[in-house]
Formats: structure tokens, C-alpha cells, sequence
């Protein structure tokens, strides 16, 4: 089985991409969906993150409010390493576990959908790294629309994230976000082929 792993900055568009390959009826472990069931309220991995960050972090009905913890640890850096610690071990044993499943079942690929897929060294984990790209200001403007965000907490977000340089010696594939979206379909379909 080839594992994929497909990565690209906030607002880069993978999502979009991501999106397209479940279409075309590829599994793809979505790292930010695993990420929320294992914070649903009751688990322990909510419990670890109110012991460190309070109760503040919960909405009444004791599920995470995501917004909250997000303008905390976004703003500190230690508090942003303690969330990164406490989540990134657990997102990576649940994708090691989902790969299994999906190997036994004789899957021929599957896709990692990581935004922090080169940060937390899950790249170590696939055979092959697609990076989704998108020049910056179009990027900002995307999330300031989608996320109700200001300039400078999407921008204290892209900084959070590994640099675009880095990211681009780390990968094996770069797929070019900046035109319309039937070119970057284009571009899968051509990926998808090569494999």
C-alpha cells in the first residue's frame, strides 16, 4: 500500500483537494477530523487539555470551544507547544491505526490530509509528500473570508506554521493552487495517474 501524504499552508487549498480525492473514491485520513472526535466531551484527551488550560476552553455544553483555546495558544507559544504535545501523539496513533485497518483490507493508497503533516514528523510515515500551495495574499484573504479572522490572526497563524521554503525541500510533489479549480483538478487527475 502507498501511503500519501497530502500537506499546504492555512488557506493553500487542500482541503479542496482532499475534498476532490474522497470523490474520486480514495480514503483519506483527514488529520483535523480525527483531531476533533478525539476532543469530543468525556474523552480524555478534553480532560487533559481543561487540566492544562482550564475550563475556560469549554462551551456549556462541556464540548471544546476551539475559537477560545485557538486566541490562547496563538498568542504563546509555550501554551501553543503543551497543545501541540498533548494532540499530536494521539492524531498520529489513531492515522497508525486507521493505515493497519486499511492495509489488511488490501487498499492500494490512501492519503494522510495533515496540515501539520511535515511540523509533527508524520512525513516519516508516508511514501510520498504533496504539497498544496497558494500565494500568500490570496491565501489571507481566503481565511479572513472563511474564518471571520482579521489580517493579523491569519498571518500570526501562517506564522505558526512551518515556511513555505522549508515545506517545498520536503516534498516530493508541489501542486500549484493559484489558478481555478479545474486546473487544480487537472493537476490530481494527473497525479493520480502517475501512481
Amino acid at each position: 500500500m502507498k501511503v500519501i501524504g497530502l500537506t499546504g499552508g492555512i488557506g493553500s487549498g487542500k482541503s479542496t483537494v482532499s475534498r476532490y480525492l474522497r470523490e474520486k473514491g480514495i480514503v483519506v485520513l483527514d488529520a483535523d477530523e480525527i483531531a476533533r472526535e478525539i476532543v469530543l466531551p468525556g474523552s480524555d484527551t478534553l480532560n487533559e487539555l481543561t487540566d492544562f488550560f482550564g475550563k475556560e476552553i469549554l462551551l456549556e455544553d462541556g464540548s471544546l470551544n476551539r475559537k477560545k483555546l485557538g486566541s490562547i495558544v496563538f498568542s504563546d507559544s509555550v501554551k501553543k507547544l503543551k497543545l501541540d504535545r498533548i494532540m499530536h501523539g494521539k492524531i498520529i496513533e489513531q492515522i497508525q491505526k486507521s493505515l493497519q485497518k486499511e492495509r489488511e483490507q488490501g487498499v492500494p493508497y490512501v492519503m494522510i490530509d495533515a496540515p501539520l503533516l511535515l511540523e509533527t514528523g508524520m512525513d516519516k510515515i508516508v511514501d510520498q509528500v504533496w504539497l498544496v500551495e497558494m500565494k500568500d495574499e490570496l491565501r489571507i484573504d481566503r481565511v479572513m473570508k472563511r474564518d471571520k479572522l482579521s489580517e493579523e490572526e491569519v498571518k500570526a497563524r501562517i506564522l505558526q506554521q512551518m515556511n513555505a521554503e522549508e515545506k517545498r525541500k520536503k516534498s516530493h510533489v508541489i501542486i500549484d493552487n493559484s489558478s481555478n479549480l479545474a486546473n487544480l483538478y487537472a493537476k490530481v487527475d494527473q497525479l493520480l495517474l502517475n501512481l
